[in-house]
């Protein structure tokens, strides 16, 4: 169970909490993150070539990549080597009920051109996101927060912690008294823990910090001194620790590249943001329930 007295809200990456707070986010600028990388880069393809044709009218290279593209959760499950098969079976489709569609007129219903409007709006709502938001950050630009983030957190320290795991109070009260006698505290463990994972690593935590352990457990174990355990049986939820602490250290920081997606995420929100409130000071925007209004404001407020 050492995997369960882990807090449940880790922050294991430690950068300040507005690097991961993507929330709130518009969903056409969310759209825009890029794709994981492929595994292997694929030889190029010309977007005009045509590969297949429907009643005369041509489907190219660049029709199959926008439906991937757009038709994408639905591919989410297939072999590589299926979806492209897939997206073309789903153009045919497409193609066939359109025609059908307009033949009879629908293409003509008010419902269908204020779907229609709006779509299209949502499009051009992306690209512009795409290609004024997205498209011009810079990995300078990325790595620039980065290390402006980095920079503001202060400094944090973490141990490295062992633990012996029992049901009562009084059997970690005896394993205190066998480790004031001069046992060794992993081989205790081993024999003694309920920790499953403890049984065999001596109780091994590894390292942890703030945040990282369930209240009890974590204020007793940054409080110990390295090479001490605790005196007293500590309680939680999941039983009796007797806990030594091993090490102290300072915190690192993640990585760049391991966090690069999500300052990236964060900066297209950031300017998305400052994008809308510049286009949006300079329109005339009127809403007539008092109270959709007042909810509206609330919203524009909070970002």
């Amino acid at each position: 169970m050492s995997f369960s007295i882990r807090s449940a809200s880790l922050a294991r990456l430690g950068l300040a909490a507005s690097l991961i707070a993507l929330t709130a986010f518009p969903l056409a600028a969310q759209e825009t993150a890029p794709a994981a990388p492929a595994a292997a880069a694929a030889a190029p393809v010309d977007p005009a070539k045509v590969v297949a044709t429907v009643n005369g009218q041509d489907i190219t290279e660049a029709d199959i990549t926008l439906a991937e593209s757009d038709l994408g959760a639905q591919f989410g499950r297939l072999p590589p080597e299926q979806r492209r098969a897939a997206a073309l079976s789903s153009i045919i489709e497409i193609r066939l009920l359109a025609a059908q569609a307009a033949e009879k007129g629908l293409d003509k219903d008010a419902e269908f051109q204020r779907r229609m409007a709006f779509l299209t709006q949502r499009a051009l709502h992306g690209e512009m996101v795409e290609k004024e938001v997205a498209g011009k950050l810079t990995d300078a630009d990325i790595r620039a927060r980065y290390d402006k983030e980095i920079a503001a957190q202060p400094p944090v320290n973490e141990v490295h912690a062992r633990h012996i795991l029992v049901k009562t109070k009084e059997e970690a009260e005896a394993i205190i008294k066998k480790l004031d006698g001069g046992e060794d505290f992993q081989k205790l463990a081993n024999e003694n823990t309920t920790d499953p994972s403890g049984k065999t690593s001596g109780g091994d935590l590894g390292y942890f910090g703030p945040g990282q352990m369930v209240p009890e457990f974590e204020k007793a174990a940054l409080a110990l001194e390295v090479g001490k355990y605790t005196k007293e049986p500590v309680q939680t939820q999941f039983g009796w620790h007797v806990i030594r602490v091993e090490d102290k250290r300072a915190q690192q920081p993640p990585a760049f590249d391991q966090v690069k997606e999500e300052v990236r995420s964060l900066l297209i929100r950031e300017k998305y943001i400052e994008l809308v409130k510049g286009i949006r000071g300079a329109a005339k925007v009127d809403i007539a329930d008092p109270e959709l209004k007042k909810a509206i404001e609330a919203i524009e407020a909070s970002k």
